[in-house]
């Protein structure tokens, strides 16, 4: 497998739904134990988190890591949302020239998602029931998908897509409707197609090619059943501990990789173990807690990349 490892923010607490204010793991403590633990990319979390412009690039370069790709969620069932969403990707892209301009092996994929609707966000895994996408919206999105390629690939980069629980793109069924409609690449995140009913397995046989992005998450599915029977929505799932360390969960996580190692992917392998700590927490012991995590993480990879 031609692969690459990254580990992210989000695996730390830090994401777009880290409470305002809420204490975080810092940047440099972070890249610190991804670097000793054996991981060669970061993916960039909420755009500033890890700098920019010189800052970035410092800090990437020491602690000789490469910036495997970041989150860009954008309205695209919406015209006027996703007009005034615009700037936020153009921003985003300028952070990935930054990290692109010391010529790493890599570039970084601007990895794009749909923003999904509160409705779907409060019912994953059961937004074709709760919030159905009707055909003019349907065709929104697509079309203002295809433009946010055209930026992308504009600035010098190739896009990904991201499926994502709560979103117009969760289902398997909404993954093959959204793959056949247009021209990209698709992120694979094992944790939310489980949300989704999807089997992480049957997906890299389904779309094969199509992956040029992998997310890698461990899922405890009695937890994350236990939270969706409940009523929960993304941010009970994420505060659960649904997402755990590889081989405490139920994804067979060597079926899948054998079957990536079959398709002799070339490209970023992210781990990702989605927290939301709360505000109560000791961060020394949760910082501790997620090195462990990240470097049995690391470990797990290694019969294959």
């Amino acid at each position: 497998m031609r692969a690459s490892v990254a580990g992210a923010p989000v695996s730390f607490g830090v994401f777009e739904l880290t409470p305002e204010g809420a204490e975080t793991v810092a940047p440099d403590d972070l890249l610190a134990i991804l670097a000793e633990a054996g991981y060669g990319g970061v993916d960039l979390g909420p755009v500033g988190y890890l700098g920019r412009d010189a800052e970035l690039r410092r800090r990437l370069e020491r602690f000789d890591l490469e910036l495997a790709g970041g989150w860009v969620q954008l309205p695209f069932s919406d015209d006027e949302a996703f007009e005034a969403s615009l700037p936020a990707l153009h921003d985003a892209l300028v952070v990935f020239s930054t990290a692109a301009e010391s010529g790493p092996a890599r570039l970084p994929l601007p990895t794009l998602a749909d923003d999904g609707s509160a409705a779907r966000r409060a019912a994953p895994g059961r937004g074709a029931v709760e919030d159905p996408l009707d055909a003019a919206r349907w065709d929104r999105l697509v079309a203002n998908v295809q433009r946010a390629v055209a930026v992308v690939r504009g600035a010098g980069f190739e896009p990904t897509f991201h499926h994502h629980a709560g979103t117009f793109v969760e289902s398997p069924e909404e993954i093959d409707h959204f793959l056949a409609e247009v021209d990209m690449g698709l992120t694979l995140d094992t944790g939310h197609l489980f949300i989704a009913g999807g089997d992480p397995l049957d997906a890299v046989r389904r779309w094969g090619r199509r992956i040029n992005h992998l997310h890698l998450k461990d899922v405890d599915l009695a937890e994350l059943r236990r939270v969706l029977a409940a009523g929960g929505g993304m941010p009970e799932v994420w505060s659960s501990g649904a997402f755990v360390a590889f081989g405490r969960g139920d994804i067979d996580l060597d079926a899948v990789m054998t079957a990536v190692d079959d398709l002799d992917f070339d490209g970023w392998v992210v781990v990702e173990q989605d927290v939301l700590n709360g505000s109560d927490i000791s961060l020394t012991a949760f910082e501790a807690e997620r090195a462990a995590d990240q470097r049995r993480n690391r470990d797990a990879l290694r019969r294959w990349v």
